[in-house]
């Protein structure tokens, strides 16, 4: 062999020996870091702040003052732009939607406010309790008469954005009954409102991203009186139970997500290494839940504008939409036609009232009106996207908690669970399902709970 070949085989020994170790730098597992378990997110000095440990009954109350002046606001509808000849909701929400819906909730949600919808809204037992400088809201619901030898299990149900603990009120009975499908057990249930979402205070200072709030979250349940648990979540939910089942992974019992995903080095390459023959990757029926990319791509551009917005001037936007019933309830319903399915951007009616009622969706838009809590509830975008937090790489950990993904077909993204591997180790279920978007517990509660108490079963046997 010549010298010029010697150079050629040492220099491709060389490629390749960088390589192995860029993969393995890439793809090399990384600790748990340490957790600051106190970190103060309240007004003022730290020093200053005794946390008040008691839990106090809370319950929805807006007097008719409150009403009054929603209705006037609802009534003094602005000059809206009619919508452009022969569209639906391509350009965003129809305005002549939006009228039928304004004249709906001024008058007949609004006249069945105190005896109707304060009252449903209540239905179920809240309390409010200080965590880490944060006055946290969350209903609690206990099952009634266990039978002998039922266990009860503790769960933690975490909604995300622009939802609310509105999301879970058609699941929370379902889970709190003892049933045929759930032999041997039933649920205690916790549903907190996220810091800054509803009746949960917003943060006063700087930093409190969804790997902060996981650690709010595992405080709460410690409050609450459970040191181990089982979490079940969407949307930031989703995002917040994979990180505490990656902290605390002595405590979280299994963790059932919808809109499961991560972000690796290896994950988006993963990604267009699949995108090259899917069927080697996932099973051929499932294919369009993740590929064409392209088509994937474009929807998530088309329906991701406002996380751009909110990562980087959740106040500018949040100015605009707080105090302001007409614009909220269209910047937030929007999300509840396109999100549920992309297809409904051609329906001149959103498609909203397919899976939910609009009583349903007003009571969501009411919690973050009556509460002032679109600035606040916006923020953990700006806060997820810090370089510190990116930083972390949290899913560069592995957690050998249970996981289990339940897949609906139109929710915004997906990832082969080829993916998901690298760091839920213990994925024991994976479920794809044939209809269902973002807001599954709203839209398919039944489906999201056969799902989660087969998920249980499993993990338990």
């Amino acid at each position: 062999m010549g010298f010029c070949g010697r150079v050629v085989i040492v220099a491709i020994t060389i490629l390749l020996a960088m390589v192995y170790k860029q993969y393995g730098d890439m793809s090399a597992p990384k600790p748990v870091p340490e957790l600051n378990m106190k970190q103060y997110w309240g007004p003022g000095d730290a020093k200053r702040y005794k946390e008040d440990v008691s839990i106090k009954p809370f319950k929805i109350e807006y007097g008719p003052e409150v009403i009054d002046k929603l209705r006037a606001k609802l009534d003094d509808v602005p000059a809206l732009t009619p919508p452009l000849d022969g569209t639906a909701f391509e350009y965003g929400f129809n305005t002549d939607r939006l009228k039928h819906i304004l004249s709906y909730w001024s008058t007949s949600y609004l006249d069945k406010w105190a005896s109707g919808r304060q009252k449903f809204l209540n239905k179920f037992p809240q309390f409010h309790t200080q965590i880490q400088g944060l006055n946290m809201h969350y209903i609690h619901v206990k099952p009634g008469n266990v039978s002998k030898g039922t266990k009860v299990l503790p769960l933690l149900l975490l909604h995300g954005w622009p939802g609310s603990v509105r999301e879970f009120y058609d699941i929370i009975p379902k889970l709190t009954t003892e049933s045929s499908d759930k032999a041997g057990f039933v649920f205690e249930v916790i549903v907190p409102s996220l810091p800054g979402y509803g009746w949960s205070q917003g943060s006063a200072k700087k930093g409190l991203s969804p790997s902060e709030v996981a650690i709010v979250m595992k405080n709460l349940m410690t409050r609450i009186g459970f040191n181990k648990f089982y979490i079940q979540g969407g949307d930031w939910g989703s995002l917040i139970g994979n990180y505490m089942a990656t902290f605390f992974q002595k405590d979280v019992l299994g963790v059932h997500l919808n809109m499961c995903s991560i972000m690796t080095p290896l994950s988006y390459p993963k990604m267009f290494l699949a995108a090259l023959k899917p069927s080697l990757f996932v099973d051929e029926q499932y294919v369009d839940y993740y590929f064409p990319l392209g088509s994937k791509f474009s929807n998530i551009i088309e329906e991701t504008g406002y996380m751009h917005i909110q990562a980087t001037k959740p106040d500018t936007i949040g100015t605009v939409l707080q105090g302001n019933p007409i614009g909220l309830a269209a910047y937030i319903l929007e999300k509840f036609s396109t999100w549920t399915n992309p297809a409904y951007r051609n329906l001149q009616d959103g498609g909203l009232e397919k899976y939910f009622t609009l009583d349903a969706l007003l009571d969501n838009v009411m919690i973050y009106y009556l509460t002032n809590s679109i600035t606040t509830s916006q923020r953990i975008y700006a806060e997820a996207f810090t370089t510190d937090e990116l930083k972390k790489e949290l899913d560069r950990i592995p957690t050998t908690v249970p996981a289990a993904c339940a897949k609906f077909r139109h929710e915004l993204f997906q990832q082969p669970d080829w993916i998901l591997r690298d760091h839920f180790t213990n994925l024991v279920q994976s479920n794809h399902f044939s209809d269902g978007g973002h807001f599954a517990a709203m839209q398919l509660p039944d489906v999201l709970y056969q799902d989660f108490v087969k998920f249980i079963s499993s993990v338990r046997n």
